[in-house]
């Protein structure tokens, strides 16, 4: 079985990619300040011709992530392309010209946090209040704790035997809300699926995510073997890649930073990423960093002169 290689920085893999789909939160920033060496290593990176594409389970549009991206220093010129799950809805329901969109209908009934619909705002799904009227179920939130999961039981089973899609936005199945943690759409949805509904999910580790960037890449003639995935969890970045078929490097610095961080050398490193491994299914990412940096300098083959002979 091959192991995974840990690496000093980008540059130990940079000759082997064209394209990179990149994680935002915990890999470029965190979630107020980009990292000390995003920007250098996204230049490095863009130096060198690479297509960057950012992923992300952020719920903000691609306009939207690209502002809030640009205030932390992380400008447009640094990468190619934004992925996020309501910009995939919006932009898949403006073309409706493949699953899940294709056929999917205009009326949606939707269960949200709070009412919150700002997702749906640029699209032309109609929200009704009556799973009668509906075409498909829309999962965005949970009212928890006014709501318990048995809550939305009615709805769910009407939905079934209506035979509706559901689309599911968020894949959390936790959020943490201040000192709280409050239950997650994705919870909804896999009571959906359990109950014997079809649900599609926007985002990471899911196939729809990584297809649109795979389609993206492929736009620019890269494809999955010239592809990795950088992310820092790996529930979303690692699994999503591994079932994409694509290769992966994770951060130690995310998500999984409090695992590492009693990590006193490298064999204890590689007992801790074997203890994640076997956590999550046995897939291994390809690559293991410390966190966003480029690390040793490669050559500068472009500008490398020939020796002259004698």
């Amino acid at each position: 079985m091959a192991k995974t290689k840990f690496c000093s920085g980008l540059s130990d893999i940079s000759d082997s990619y064209m394209g990179f789909i990149i994680d935002d939160w915990g890999v470029l920033h965190d979630g107020e300040d980009s990292f000390p060496h995003t920007v250098e290593s996204l230049k490095e990176l863009k130096e060198r011709h690479k297509t960057i594409v950012i992923m992300t389970n952020d719920k903000m549009r691609a306009d939207e992530k690209k502002a809030q991206l640009k205030k932390m220093g992380i400008g447009p010129s640094l990468y190619h392309h934004i992925i996020t799950p309501t910009s995939m809805l919006q932009e898949g329901m403006e073309t409706r010209s493949e699953e899940p969109y294709e056929g999917l209908g205009e009326y949606a009934y939707a269960i949200t946090r709070r009412g919150d619909l700002s997702v749906l705002e640029h699209t032309d799904i109609e929200v009704v209040d009556d799973i009668e009227k509906a075409d498909f179920l829309l999962l965005l939130g949970m009212d928890y704790p006014i709501k318990t999961l048995e809550s939305y039981d009615p709805i769910i089973r009407r939905a079934i035997q209506r035979r509706l899609k559901a689309v599911c936005l968020n894949q959390d199945s936790k959020a943490l809300i201040g000192t709280n943690f409050l239950h997650g759409p994705a919870l909804l949805a896999r009571r959906y699926t359990d109950a014997g509904g079809i649900v599609h999910y926007l985002g990471k580790p899911h196939n729809l995510a990584f297809k649109e960037a795979i389609n993206f890449l492929q736009t620019k003639e890269i494809y999955p073997s010239h592809t990795v995935m950088l992310g820092d969890t790996m529930a979303y970045d690692i699994l999503g890649a591994n079932e994409a078929g694509i290769d992966s490097c994770l951060f130690k610095s995310g998500l999984h930073a409090a695992n590492f961080a009693h990590c006193q050398s490298l064999k204890e490193v590689d007992n801790t990423l074997k203890n994640l491994i076997i956590k999550y299914n046995n897939v291994m990412p390809t690559y293991l960093v410390d966190e966003i940096q480029w690390g040793n300098p490669l050559p500068d083959r472009k500008h490398k002169k020939r020796k002259q002979p004698f």
